[in-house]
């Protein structure tokens, strides 16, 4: 790192907590948010970008690399934030890396080895991925009205675009409905996942899964950035503009993954967003003299969320993701949303 680089993260303001009502209107802010401690007693703090706009709104927040090896999102918060401009309503904070620690390590997990997003929001007093998790709520969550949280699949295998989405709340089914992806899967908020934690403070949150872990993939980052602009005019705090609408999103009411019963090299055939039929053969399992040992079959009929492209598989392999589409009453109800559009 050269020293311009330094200077250019040196020159974006050091704080212990975000403070929204202290920051310009009409412009880009960065901050770098004191968070934690190494062992050396250095500051581990998130980036994070505010551009309040000169008219009042909502505050709505965007995080991505919660885990950190995704990075998809990365890009899709730089895109949006160099097309902000004066006319924005409200302010938008986005924490463009989450999992600091987890990112700088090429990894999933924090550096204790904990998901980020299965305790939050963490303890003011545990231990050291818990207090992260709890400052990181307190210093900066909660003060959005709104929050889109940025995902990708993790190591191994590959996730479709899709969202996750309690679809039983008209403002987050509304939000996933306007992100457009390929899929929507219907997913109450879980307990420990930033998004529940979010939902649970009356903030309305979905997960937008984008693809696959560390790489940019262009067309979904395309994708996933029309959807939050999409979102962003319907709360009122961009102008609307024409979008031309891809195909409809495929909806979930329920998903499952797929698991080997042996080890042994894996061969899974459909791929992401491809329907499968109740016996269709989905895997296959050789052992390492070349023998098929197991072929694996689709217990129902559903369409392909993710899967695994992990050759090497020990019993207990993931196999793929499973999504069982909408029956036909949430698929009039998807429909008549489709039309308010």
């Amino acid at each position: 790192m050269t020293n311009e680089d330094i200077g250019t993260l040196n020159s974006a303001k050091l704080v212990d907590h975000l403070d929204i009502d202290s920051l310009p209107h009409g412009t880009i802010s960065r901050l770098r948010v004191v968070l934690t401690h190494d062992g050396m007693g250095r500051n581990i703090w998130v980036p994070v970008l505010v551009y309040r706009g000169e008219r009042p709104g909502p505050t709505f927040g965007i995080t991505a690399a919660l885990h950190g090896n995704e990075v998809n999102g990365i890009p899709v918060i730089h895109r949006l934030f160099a097309k902000l401009d004066r006319s924005l309503r409200g302010t938008v904070v986005a924490v463009p890396v989450v999992n600091v620690p987890g990112f700088n390590a090429r990894t999933r997990a924090f550096t204790d080895r904990k998901d980020l997003n299965n305790i939050m929001p963490g303890r003011p007093d545990g231990n050291d991925s818990s207090v992260y998790a709890h400052r990181f709520s307190e210093r900066i969550v909660r003060h959005f009205n709104y929050l889109v949280d940025l995902h990708t699949a993790s190591f191994g295998r590959i996730n479709s675009l899709y969202v996750r989405a309690d679809m039983t709340d008209q403002t987050t089914a509304q939000m996933a409905y306007l992100q457009r992806p390929q899929i929507i899967l219907h997913n109450p908020p879980s307990d420990g996942t930033l998004r529940g934690h979010a939902m649970s403070m009356g903030i309305p949150a979905i997960t937008v899964e984008i693809g696959n872990p560390h790489r940019f993939q262009q067309e979904y980052i395309r994708l996933s950035l029309a959807g939050l602009r999409a979102v962003l005019s319907e709360v009122g705090m961009m102008r609307k503009r024409h979008r031309a609408l891809g195909p409809a999103p495929v909806l979930c009411e329920n998903s499952y993954w797929i698991y080997t019963d042996h080890g042994g090299l894996l061969e899974v055939f459909p791929n992401v967003t491809e329907e499968v039929k109740t016996n269709q053969v989905i895997a296959r399992l050789t052992n390492v003299f070349g023998d098929v040992t197991r072929e694996y079959r689709a217990p129902q009929d559903g369409i392909v969320i993710g899967k695994s492209v992990e050759p090497v598989g020990q019993t207990g392999a993931r196999i793929l993701h499973l999504g069982l589409t909408a029956d036909s009453k949430s698929l009039a109800l998807f429909r008549r949303r489709e039309e308010d559009e």
